[in-house]
């Protein structure tokens, strides 16, 4: 791929760099940085728009194997591909869960030679079971990085010590979906005035705090073990991990856009697209995770991207499936609501999106520099658009984002050797 992106505005945040510049682009590698490069390389004029490195998502459902009906490895690797992500990491969620090298060798042969670079997300238990550990050394040596029971917390504090006790041995990331199940059963939504009004069951905000607390007391007793909360959703949460930060603990957390830009209120008009887990919370909880990303105890931006077929949401509250997908909704939810209502810099935003999520993975950061592959993500953060449903790569649509009107849209992105407009 040889090409030339013209008159960008190029934002590296590691390298501390925010210019107007040129990029070429020659054989897949950045080969010059400059003003008015001359070349006979395909040219596309940015009109100012934004390069950055590359967009990284470490948490989204592509379902397959199992459940392709949701979504498989190719139209989730194209949703990403459409929203303005060059990799993602999936989560072992599956049928057969991601327990086994096999299931880990299959996603990969899966995602081969597409665009978007693919990691992979081991359970900590067999099957996702809670009870038994996954052989974290064979994951281990098949690639994986990350090691969760996503969608279900591990109950047992036992079972989590011996899953921190391993996990150090192979250099895993432990990522927790933090829910005390006695204290969620049957619930629907978030437990509140709004819960109350509409009579259904509510899940506590103490119920994902009690998980977060155990599991760094844990990772701390252990010998300080790197402990990643995945989208945290509530105030306290927030506060035990600043707080967990500040005793020099190696403890990080994600968030998704859903949680930092609706309320629990958004289930009354939205209904179930509005059904989450964990749920959409308070403006309090939105608080405090807007100062949590300000602040950088919210180390990363992750969508969650959780897809769901017609009959799945289209039901009653008690009944949908739990989750939305955010591929495609994700820069310009941030675009929109953090760096447009002056919550973060353009550069904070990038940095929480693109150096973090590869940083906590320990993957090599996307950079521009000369001689780097070009992997980079491509938006206008001024652009004025609506949301369509024509807009989807996913193969299901449930997003409460139909017909919201962005400032910011994604133009596109390089990576692998390839390139893809919108």
């Amino acid at each position: 791929m040889n090409l030339v992106l013209q008159n960008a505005r190029v934002i590296d945040p590691v390298r501390k760099l925010d210019e107007i510049s040129d990029l070429e682009i020659s054989d897949g590698k950045i080969s010059r940085i400059g003003t008015a490069l001359t070349s006979t390389f395909e040219r596309r004029d940015l009109n100012g728009a934004v390069i950055a490195p590359g967009f990284f998502d470490m948490h989204v459902h592509f379902r397959e194997p199992g459940f392709e009906y949701k979504e498989t490895i190719e139209s989730g690797l194209d949703a990403a591909m459409a929203g303005g992500f060059t990799g993602v990491c999936c989560m072992p969620n599956t049928q057969p869960a991601i327990s086994d090298p096999f299931v880990v060798s299959y996603i990969r042969e899966r995602a081969a030679g597409h665009l978007v670079a693919l990691e992979i997300c081991g359970t900590m238990t067999n099957g996702r079971g809670g009870e038994e550990l996954s052989p974290m050394a064979a994951l281990a040596k098949a690639g994986v990085r990350m090691v969760s029971d996503d969608g279900a917390a591990v109950r047992s504090a036992e079972v989590m010590r011996r899953v921190f006790e391993y996990a150090k041995m192979y250099d895993l990331l432990v990522t927790q979906h933090c829910e005390e199940h006695a204290l969620t059963h049957g619930a629907v939504m978030n437990e509140g005035m709004v819960s109350t009004r509409l009579g259904l069951p509510g899940w506590p905000a103490v119920a994902e705090d009690i998980i977060i607390a155990r599991d760094i007391l844990l990772a701390e007793y252990i010998g300080n073990v790197r402990y990643h909360v995945a989208h945290v959703s509530t105030r306290g949460g927030v506060r035990l991990v600043r707080e967990a930060k500040a005793r020099g603990l190696v403890v990080s957390c994600e968030v998704t856009p859903h949680h930092f830009t609706l309320t629990d209120r958004a289930v009354e008009e939205l209904g179930t697209n509005a059904k989450m887990c964990p749920p959409l919370r308070t403006s309090d909880d939105v608080d405090a995770i807007i100062e949590g990303l300000r602040d950088g105890t919210i180390d990363a931006i992750a969508t969650d991207h959780a897809p769901h077929a017609l009959h799945e949401k289209e039901t009653d509250l008690a009944s949908a499936a739990m989750g939305i997908i955010g591929l495609e909704t994700a820069i310009p939810l941030g675009l929109t609501h953090l760096v447009g209502a002056g919550k973060l810099t353009l550069s904070q935003f990038i940095e929480r999106s693109s150096i973090a999520p590869r940083r906590l993975l320990g993957l090599r950061p996307a950079s521009i520099s000369i001689g780097e592959p070009a992997n980079l993500t491509m938006f206008d953060p001024a652009k004025q658009w609506r949301f369509e449903e024509s807009d989807i790569r996913s193969k299901s649509h449930n997003t409460p984002f139909l017909g919201t009107e962005f400032t910011g849209k994604v133009l596109g992105v390089v990576s692998n050797g390839q390139a893809h407009f919108l």
